[in-house]
């Protein structure tokens, strides 16, 4: 009995612990003059984590550390707000209109990206930086035969042959409100004949094996090269944006004004195709994602000033 009254106390005090907002494992705060990068756990963000690591390594005489897998926006957000990380190198402006901010889409990009670049200002006393120049967005994706086949190049084009043809997406996307599938039938004035949920990393690999005709995809993902596969413009502008950016803390750049230098440096710098392009040689040709990032930093330069200038 005296046993089992301990280890209920000490389940008590463990569930209180998690509760009271108590810092993940590996996130006790930056260390002294180092610079720590949260990443997410996926590949993109481990390169683009990479990239500005190695850019501020070069550049400056600060120390880096990269925190990987956060898991999703919401992690990171939280690690940046609570100040367990210095940047959140991937934050795309759908995700966090909705998430971190608790709006309402935006479908206009330059729109979107102004009201995140103020809200988080505003609340979190943080800067959202002009985008890296890519989006990582939903896309209505084809094989490269359908497409030339039936002249396919807009989400339009498929209103011609939706009726027959088989769709596959991600489960949750099935039920969403505002931008799910109910939202882009009355939007685009069409039905697909079959609609499938599949878990989001399944579809490239059934479309390229013709168990499924279109699938919604992302747009910077290297399978989409792997599997030759085409993505549709969405030429009704249904999806909201997600652009890509760093996210800083302010007293983080009031302290060390270096890296808003660094990081301005990449605007518009990275398009969709370059990152789809650095995504295939991490997943598809399994180089390591710091290697990737290596490789775009020599191609374009970025080594050729001297250290710390």
């Amino acid at each position: 009995m005296f046993k089992y009254k301990w280890k209920c106390l000490f389940i008590f005090v463990l569930v209180i612990s998690l509760l009271s907002g108590c810092s993940l494992p590996g996130l006790s705060g930056p260390k002294k003059d180092t610079i720590t990068i949260g990443a997410m756990g996926t590949t993109e963000s481990q390169i683009v984590s990479s990239i500005v690591q190695q850019m501020i390594e070069h550049d400056t005489k600060l120390k880096t550390e990269v925190i990987s897998n956060l898991g999703t926006s919401t992690v990171a957000h939280n690690a940046l707000t609570k100040g367990q990380v210095d940047i959140t190198p991937t934050r795309y402006t759908g995700t966090d209109l909705t998430g971190a901010l608790g709006m309402e889409p935006i479908k206009d990009p330059k729109k979107a990206l102004k009201v995140v670049q103020q809200q988080f200002s505003k609340r979190f006393n943080q800067t959202w930086f002009p985008s890296y120049g890519f989006a990582n967005s939903y896309a209505f994706t084809v094989r490269k035969d359908l497409a030339d086949k039936d002249h396919l190049k807009t989400v339009s084009d498929l209103k011609k042959i939706a009726p027959q043809l088989k769709l596959g997406v991600d489960s949750s996307w099935l039920k969403r409100k505002g931008d799910g599938y109910q939202g882009f039938v009355e939007k685009y004035g069409f039905k697909f004949g079959h609609t499938y949920p599949m878990q989001i990393g399944l579809v490239y690999q059934a479309l390229k094996n013709k168990k499924m005709d279109v699938v919604l995809a992302y747009t910077t993902d290297g399978r989409l090269k792997a599997f030759n596969l085409k993505t549709l413009k969405d030429d009704k502008r249904f999806f909201p944006p997600y652009d890509c950016s760093p996210v800083v803390r302010n007293d983080v750049l009031k302290k060390h004004p270096e890296i808003r230098t660094i990081l301005n440096k990449l605007a518009g710098k990275i398009s969709t195709k370059t990152m789809l392009e650095m995504n295939y040689q991490a997943d598809v040709k399994l180089k390591e994602p710091s290697v990737v990032a290596k490789e775009f930093l020599e191609k374009h330069h970025y080594f050729d000033n001297e250290k710390g200038r």
